[in-house]
Parts: structure tokens; sequence; C-alpha cells
């Protein structure tokens, strides 16, 4: 099941065919791009009065306001880390993987008549446009200074920061000062990177992002936006082929890290010092182990293609933290009792490493409910040891014990703590449950309860076997009875509750900016800027752009083509 909702086919439509590139001049790009086919499309374009039109009319009196080309879209998912986190700080390896919550990009192209390119950002309230002619090209192209799209960039010029402050200063003046920051972040992110990436005789266009990524809660949710921008101007300047059925793996693994390595760049620019696994695993999806023992040196960062694909439950604490602060709590700790400390964190390590050694397996299973039960009991293990570093938080222990009490899986703090999110790994069966939604406290639950529940498990006993066959994914009564409860107590707490995957895609393009729903003839539904400002609140923006939630996907089978996605892991046929 792909991370967007959507049923994976064997075969889609392919832009193009990828072809080896003879010369490394930054103008010169990737045959057949997607950008190609988007130029070559007979589709509805709409004018400056809303009158519908197609491109190469005959309507010449219309050419001036009709955009260049049809609108596009680009996606990225956020990250959770599974195991690992705070031993990670002190050298020790820690496992991150994509989720299901994405961030959306859609580029708008403007006629040629306006000479402005917008950045749009509702979810912060966020909206700027700058004038194309008025923008610092000229420090982005000095020789020494110029960056081309295969380029690894490490660190910003503090030459071109300089060149590009006048422009950031101008954005959200009488906007109060902690929003402010996150407006010039983020237009500083995307500034350097559309400077980086695109030249003066670039398209107007408007990049509007929209997310359903709680924002400062550790899920990833700027590494996104970064991996989006950094995606969508590539396509753009035609240095990405793909994605497509036959591109081959190691292509397809080199088109990622092209995306990466930019999206790093705006992670630069919006944390200064990013560690590199948030855009990692935005990019390339699935999971990563990450490890950093010397900070003078690059990381290692070793993809996980095995780790399943999971549902997930992710509760939002709702409570604000600082890294900073929980990263500091824990040195201040190991400077007062170094050697208990050491112990703990070695043994945080320990655990991401069973985690490994059994992904790396080479007969490993990842439909085994025995695979899982090992990486669930990993959870419950790191959290407790999380818990006696003193980064837990009331709120987040509360959470584990609501979720604790279904007997519905395992559960952990994900990131800092302090507060931000807990994750929880479903199991393949839930404890039968009393009327009132309790257990008898042994993980059996009551005699004649289970009796009473046994129908409805055995209606999916199939299924109930398969480790992917979840809470979530059987769609047994049962089992929405108990999500359904436990959402009712959470949210009356103050809590918010995620149903979302674990392990999934990374970066995925729509191109052009149209949904099939399956019904080639009838066209499809165009994604407009009114239609994606106006979506309201998750759900709005999944339906528009195709997704259906964890639930719905097994319960509705909804499939909406068109997204595709550089799955490196997928094995050619």
């Amino acid at each position: 099941m792909a991370s967007n909702g959507s049923t994976r086919r064997k075969t889609y439509d392919a832009p193009g065919t990828f072809k080896p590139r003879t010369s490394s001049h930054a103008t010169q790009p990737p045959e057949h791009s997607p950008m190609d086919s988007m130029a070559s499309l007979r589709l509805p374009q709409v004018s400056a009065k809303g009158v519908s039109t197609l491109n190469g009319s005959s309507a010449s009196h219309r050419k001036h306001s009709s955009p260049m080309m049809p609108s596009f879209m680009v996606s990225a998912p956020g990250k959770v880390i599974v195991y690992g986190e705070h031993a990670v700080v002190h050298g020790k390896a820690a496992i991150a993987a994509s989720i299901s919550l994405r961030s959306y990009l859609l580029v708008s192209f403007l006629s040629k008549s306006h000479r402005t390119v917008t950045l749009r950002f509702p979810d912060v309230q966020l909206e700027h446009t700058w004038n194309l002619d008025e923008l610092p090209w000229e420090a982005f192209s000095t020789p020494g200074k110029k960056k081309y799209y295969y380029d690894l960039v490490t660190s910003l010029d503090p030459s071109l920061l300089t060149a590009i402050q006048p422009h950031i200063d101008a954005v959200s003046p009488k906007v109060p000062e902690p929003m402010r920051k996150i407006h010039h972040r983020s237009a500083l992110a995307f500034l350097y990177l559309f400077l980086s990436l695109s030249s003066q005789k670039s398209p107007p266009c408007i990049y509007t992002l929209r997310s359903t990524i709680p924002i400062g809660a550790g899920l990833g949710s700027s590494a996104t936006i970064a991996v989006c921008l950094s995606a969508a101007l590539l396509l753009q300047i035609r240095a990405l082929s793909g994605p497509h059925q036959d591109q081959p793996p190691k292509e397809c693994e080199l088109q990622i890290e092209r995306i990466n390595r930019w999206a790093f760049v705006g992670e630069m620019c919006i944390h200064g010092n990013p560690s590199g696994v948030d855009n990692t695993v935005s990019s390339g999806g699935k999971a990563v182990l990450f490890q950093r023992k010397d900070y003078e040196k690059p990381s290692t960062v070793i993809p996980l293609p095995n780790f399943p694909e999971l549902p997930l439950l992710l509760v939002n604490t709702r409570q604000s933290r600082s890294t900073a602060t929980e990263v500091a709590k824990v040195a201040t700790l190991k400077s007062a009792h170094p050697a208990l400390l050491e112990n703990i964190l070695d043994a945080i390590g320990l655990v991401t490493e069973s985690a490994y050694k059994l992904l790396t397996t080479p007969d490993f299973d990842p439909t085994s409910p025995i695979s899982l039960k090992h990486l669930g009991d990993l959870i419950t293990i790191n959290h407790g040891l999380l818990v006696s570093l003193g980064v837990s938080h009331p709120k987040l222990e509360r959470i584990r014990e609501l979720i604790d009490h279904t007997g519905i899986g395992w559960t952990k703090l994900t990131g800092a703590g302090g507060g931000g999110c807990a994750i929880t790994i479903l199991k393949p069966q839930p404890t039968a449950m009393h009327s009132n939604g309790s257990d008898n406290g042994n993980g059996t639950g009551a005699g004649n309860n289970h009796r009473a529940d046994s129908s409805s498990e055995d209606e999916d006993s199939s299924e109930e076997h398969d480790c992917s066959a979840s809470i979530i994914s059987t769609g047994t009564k049962l089992k929405h009875k108990i999500l359904d409860n436990l959402e009712a107590k959470l949210e009356n707490e103050g809590f918010e509750k995620f149903e979302t995957t674990l392990a999934g895609d990374g970066v995925g393009v729509l191109w052009p900016a149209v949904l099939h729903n399956g019904n080639e003839e009838e066209g499809g539904e165009e994604i407009d800027q009114e239609k994606f400002l106006r979506a309201k609140g998750n759900e709005g923006i999944e339906r528009l752009v195709g997704v259906a939630s964890a639930r719905k996907r097994k319960v509705e089978r909804e499939v909406r083509e068109g997204w595709k996605f550089w799955r490196p892991w997928e094995r050619q046929p």
C-alpha cells in the first residue's frame, strides 16, 4: 500500500526513458524529464478572467493571460525517530522512518507578463511576492559562487546570505516576532534554493505550501518543506528524470540523493546546523539507520528498505518543548553520573542495534508476527530507558497509560521528549475488551467478553495472522470501536490523534496537478490555487490531493491515480 493512500500499480505511464548524461553542464538536463511531458500536454488552462482554454488554441486574445504550462504538485513525508533518540547525540545509532503525514507544494505558472515569484504558506499565515528582476541574481551567478544541480553544498555562503538579506527583511514586517522568525527562515530557505537552482529567465510562479504535519512537534515538518522546494525546483530545470516504472534502482537513488542534497541546503537555512536525518528520510522514505560519531565528519546513513510499512498511531501532546533543553538535561545528568548514564546510552544503542540486525537479516520476513513483536518489544524497552534519562513528560506518560490500557500496541515517546509526540506500533490482534473499554489487566480480557467479541475477530482471522493486518487495516467493528473510544478519551484530555502509516513512500510528484479518479475518459479533477487554499484541515487537504485516511484506505479501497514516487527498493520485473 502506498503511503499516499492510492493503490500501487504494477505499471503506469512513464514520462520518458532516462538516458545517460554526456555533459555535466547545468543547462543540459536529463532527457524526457517530467517537465517535457508537462509542456506538451493539451490540458485545460484558466485565464485571468477564469475562462477555460486549451494550450495551442486559436484564441490569441487570451494568450497574454494564459499560464505557460499546467500546474504540478510535489509532496514529502514527515518522520519519526523509532529507536535511539538522545543516544544518537552521544554517538550511538538511531533509526528514523517516514510517516504518511505529508507536506504538499503546488507550483502554479503565471503568464509571461508577470515578472514575480510568490511564496504562499497559509498554515503559518505567510505570503510574499518578489519581483524576479530585483532579486540578486548577479551574486549567485558570480564565478566561484555559482552552484549547479549536481553540486554538494555543505555550508551556506555568507556573501550570498548578505545579498539575500534585504529581500528577507521585507517579509512580514508587522508580524509578531516569533511568527516573523518562522516566516523569515521559510523565506530564506526558498530564496536561497530558488536563486541557486533557477535563473532570471525562470517563469513567474506561485509556490503554495500546505501541510498535514503538526509544526514544532519533532516530526520534521521543516525538512518536508525543504524537500518539496528542492524537488520542485529541480523538476523545473529538468535536472530530474522520472519517477517512472522503468527507472533503474541506481538511477532512482541518484535522483533521490540530488533532491536530498538541496533539501539539506534548505534545512541549513532553517536550522543552521541540521543533522541531515530529517531531509534524508523525507526524500527517500522508508527508514534509515543514522549515526554521527564525530561532528567534524559526515554522518553515516544506511537505508533500511526492509523496514515494514505499518499502520501507526501518532499522538501529539500539544505540549511545547525545546530540543536544546532536553538535550542539555541529559548532558547535565551525564556529567553528574557519567558511568551510569553511559550504560543507559549504551543500552539505547543496543536497542537500535537489535532492530537493525533483525531488519538486515537475509531471511527477514516483514509479515511475521514474531518479527513485529520483536520490534514492538524494543519500542517498550526504548521508552523505559528514555524515561530513566528524565526526558519524558506527564502528558506523554498519560498517553502511554491510555493506550497501554487497551492493549492495542507498543508505545514510546519520539524525538527529544519533554512534550511533542508519542508513537504506537499496533499489534496484529487487540487485547479483548470489557464493555467499559478496559481489559482485565493481564492482557487476556474477561472470558465472557472475549467470547462476545470473537465473532467480529473471526471475520478477519485470515488477516489477523499477518502483521500488516493491524488494528486499523482489518476493518473489524471491535478494532474500530477500540480506536474510536481511545480517540474520544485522548481528545477529552486535550491530545490530538493521527492514524498514519510508518515507513512508506518518500518524495512524490503529481504532474500535471490533476487527479484522474480511476477514469481517464472523463479527464480528472484539477487542483488549482483556489481549491488548494480553500481545503480545510488535514482531511480537506488529503481529500483534495487524493489521499485517504489509513482506516478508509482498507474499508473503501479508494483509488486516485496520478501520484508517482521514486522507489529504489522495488525490484524491477
